[in-house]
């Protein structure tokens, strides 16, 4: 017997997340462990219950969904995330494609779609509204033509590109050691070895590069 999906729902709208509720739980595999009608309570019932899933809505109060999101990923929670919106802009899509979430579903499509969705995040796979799914294949064309001017990215070691994506987020060196229980030296060290594969020379100037390249590292 296969381990029940435990999944936490954050909405502000009571009529809508109870319907979403409904459903999900009408499967036998899926556990609704907790519901939220802002962000900052969904945090804390992500920290306290460690959900395997959370269906978040971008526009809550006190917390909107992208704000609980880099907190779970500062806390180094592991809560998967499904983004469920109206908002059918791409900036908004690639914007929680920036912050790994796992499913982008629209709410007009919501109870048709989120069975499928919760299921491919479980299995560790994405899921993206069929609304939006253009929005993908327009980021993955501009991630080729990224790595086509910039080839020695790949040269980089995944704790390379990991701290190259945290200086994009604008952390200085403690707050990356912090992060990834290393020293400050062993940053700085990391720092210096990026900029000369990436032939980037001076601090401030790999800074600006992995600012201004986020959405692609």
């Amino acid at each position: 017997m296969e381990d029940k999906i435990s999944i936490l729902i954050a909405d502000d709208h009571p009529v809508f997340r109870n319907g979403l509720k409904e459903v999900i739980e009408s499967h036998n595999r899926f556990h609704i462990v907790a519901e939220a009608e802002n962000g900052e309570m969904a945090l804390k019932q992500i920290e306290k219950l460690n959900p395997g899933i959370a269906i978040l809505d971008i526009d809550m109060p006190l917390m909107n969904g992208f704000d609980v999101i880099r907190a779970i990923r500062g806390k180094n929670l592991s809560t998967d995330v499904i983004i469920l919106t109206m908002y059918k802009e791409e900036d908004m899509f690639n914007g929680a494609m920036e912050l790994g979430v796992k499913g982008y579903l629209l709410k007009e499509s919501a109870v048709q779609d989120i069975i499928e969705c919760i299921h491919a995040v479980a299995s560790g796979n994405f899921y993206i509204s069929p609304f939006v799914s253009s929005y993908l294949i327009n980021r993955n064309e501009r991630m080729k033509s990224f790595l086509h001017k910039h080839p020695s990215l790949v040269n980089l070691t995944p704790t390379e590109k990991l701290i190259l994506k945290l200086i994009g987020e604008n952390k200085t060196s403690r707050e990356i050691a912090d992060q990834l229980c290393v020293s400050s030296k062993t940053v700085e060290n990391h720092r210096t070895n990026i900029a000369n594969k990436l032939e980037i020379h001076g601090s401030h100037n790999l800074l600006k590069f992995a600012i201004e390249n986020k959405q692609y590292l």
